[in-house]
């Protein structure tokens, strides 16, 4: 992976920077790839896959002898040349039935896999729901139930949750107008029991419908659009250690710089420390006004007054000059 190679020509120094880390990065496009054989319910899941998935989708119809768990080198060749990062892998047999493999890659190299067994009886597809259905390219609301989910162990449910996060989160966006909000994916998983059969992934998709409320806000109702999805997990890869820290690294200019004695308070105001050297009260210079003169009292007035006397008796010792 960390192998250097030169471009022979300027036409793959081209290419080659094509490829070079962004600081952001492209939309995460995704991969269909058929293995050797493949059922009737994963074409028609992969295909419903595939169309919320638009536009950031590639497939492959032909089909590929690849076991990723066995070798998982055509996977990467597949990554490598159509710039994907993850693929979906269907294969069906009698050991593993209705298989969907989600390979995740770095660098094009494989960094993580799961495998989701797919429920054929209680699979439903899209076309099964007689309801609109959501414009292409929208960022989805998605959300996860069940405590398997927050395991703060490396599991397969966590794993899952990581694959499935990736696949269904579409393009980077700051900013999102609730008018795009159109549909909701909604994953869940009861607890695990020991003893007893583990329990089945559910993926629901949802339509998002705004009604009116006769208030500001409008009331939300949620209706399934399909597909229907249960699978059960199979076999899992976690990711390396060493390839996972390369993977989170946030290249320098990516967050933005923070200003000395500056922050944020959770209202969302900017706060700002000002340091003042030491001051002495004494030198200070202020304005003088009436306003801010001590107000006479009767004890002022006969103080006053005395004063008075002795100015005058002063005035009298004191000869006065007479012209010469």
């Amino acid at each position: 992976m960390l192998r250097q190679v030169k471009p022979k020509n300027a036409r793959a120094k081209r290419a080659m920077d094509k490829r070079e880390p962004l600081v952001h990065e492209n939309p995460k496009t995704t991969l269909f790839v058929a293995g050797p054989r493949v059922s009737q319910i994963l074409k028609l899941c992969t295909a419903d896959l595939r169309m919320l998935k638009k536009p950031f989708v590639e497939s492959f119809m032909k089909k590929n002898d690849i076991h990723p768990f066995e070798d998982a080198s055509s996977l990467e060749f597949f990554s490598l040349k159509n710039d994907t990062s993850l693929l979906v892998l269907s294969l069906h047999s009698k050991k593993r039935p209705h298989c969907l493999t989600l390979v995740r890659t770095f660098n094009h190299k494989i960094l993580d896999m799961l495998e989701l067994y797919v429920n054929p009886e209680s699979f439903r597809t899209l076309q099964q729901f007689k309801n609109k259905k959501p414009a292409v390219g929208l960022k989805p609301l998605i959300a996860f139930h069940g405590t398997p989910f927050e395991d703060p162990n490396e599991t397969k449910w966590t794993l899952a949750k990581s694959l499935l996060l990736d696949l269904f989160r579409g393009q980077e966006a700051s900013e999102v107008d609730v008018e795009g909000l159109q549909y909701l994916i909604s994953i869940s998983a009861a607890e695990p029991v020991e003893g007893e059969k583990a329990p089945e992934l559910r993926i629901r998709f949802y339509l998002i419908k705004t009604l009116k409320s006769g208030q500001k806000l409008p009331r939300v109702e949620v209706e399934e659009m399909g597909p229907r999805i249960d699978a059960t997990l199979g076999r899992e890869k976690f990711p390396d250690a060493d390839m996972m820290k390369e993977a989170l690294k946030k290249p320098k200019g990516a967050e933005p710089r923070t200003k000395k004695n500056i922050d944020m308070d959770v209202m969302g105001d900017k706060m700002g420390k000002i340091h003042m050297p030491k001051q002495n009260f004494g030198e200070l210079q202020s304005r003088k006004m009436k306003g801010l003169k001590r107000g006479r009292t009767p004890e002022d007035v006969e103080m006053g007054e005395g004063d008075d006397e002795v100015a005058s008796d002063e005035e009298e010792i004191v000869p006065k000059k007479t012209k010469v």
